[in-house]
């Protein structure tokens, strides 16, 4: 099977180039660095042609405003390609929740990005996972101020991005789910909590307060980013993660 992975040399998009090549498929990876431009569509239909799957793992540059626009532009200029090159089944990598976070800019645009795939030409599948383990220090980073760091007790339930890349994988391989599958790690913790186990695996002299107005995870209510019971459940655990990392 030949699968485009656009945004195949990020995090996920390389793991699911190197999960679907060890599977013994064909996957192609494109990405701004190859040649291809998913706003202004150069090297779109190129890097589409001939496969029997797409799988959209682009990101807009910023989490503002100007997100939902990226994602309008490229799900378009993605969609239109994959139309015209006969692709039976695209698809995308999302967030557990994300439409129940309509505060968040970047949400709502991937929501979008979910609205448009759902209501195109061509057959699909959307993974939703909740939030990368990898991404926890630049959680801390973006509310840190000198030695301390503020997180609210926002639930989190974080899945390792390799288990991530296998659940886009598995899917790319699969018929069109025309729906959502919901991915996550296998603990809930509340994201102070989070912080300090992260700070004690590794100590920088920052310590945690607990802050439910800090950073945009402030505006989450309940546990909307966590799997709930259709979730499937990755088998990696934050400390295991922590100390093989």
């Amino acid at each position: 099977m030949k699968i485009a992975v656009i945004g195949g040399t990020g995090l996920i998009g390389s793991k699911v180039v190197e999960r679907l090549k060890a599977d013994g498929h064909e996957a192609v990876p494109s990405s701004k660095s190859t040649g291809v431009d998913v706003i202004s569509g150069e090297g779109v239909e190129k890097a589409v042609a001939g496969a029997d799957v797409v799988v959209d793992l682009t990101n807009s540059p910023t989490f503002d405003d100007a997100a939902p626009e990226f994602f309008r532009q490229s799900m378009g200029n993605l969609l239109a390609a994959a139309r015209k090159a006969g692709v039976g089944h695209f698809v995308m990598l999302s967030i557990v929740g994300v439409d129940q976070v309509p505060e968040l800019d970047y949400y709502r645009a991937k929501t979008l990005q979910e609205e448009l795939l759902a209501a195109g030409p061509v057959p699909y599948s959307i993974v939703r996972a909740t939030q990368f383990m990898e991404f926890m220090d630049a959680v801390m980073s973006w509310t840190a101020d000198g030695d301390t760091v503020r997180l609210p007790t926002t639930p989190i339930q974080p899945i390792a991005a390799q288990e991530v890349a296998d659940a886009v994988a598995e899917a790319a391989v699969g018929s069109p789910l025309r729906g959502v599958h919901n991915v996550a790690g296998p603990e809930v913790f509340p994201l102070d909590e989070l912080g300090r186990i992260t700070l004690t695996a590794r100590p920088n002299g920052r310590t945690v307060v607990t802050d439910d107005t800090a950073g945009m995870f402030a505006v989450v209510r309940g546990d909307v980013l966590t799997g709930k019971g259709d979730a499937s459940r990755a088998p990696t655990r934050y400390a295991d993660w922590l100390a093989s990392h």
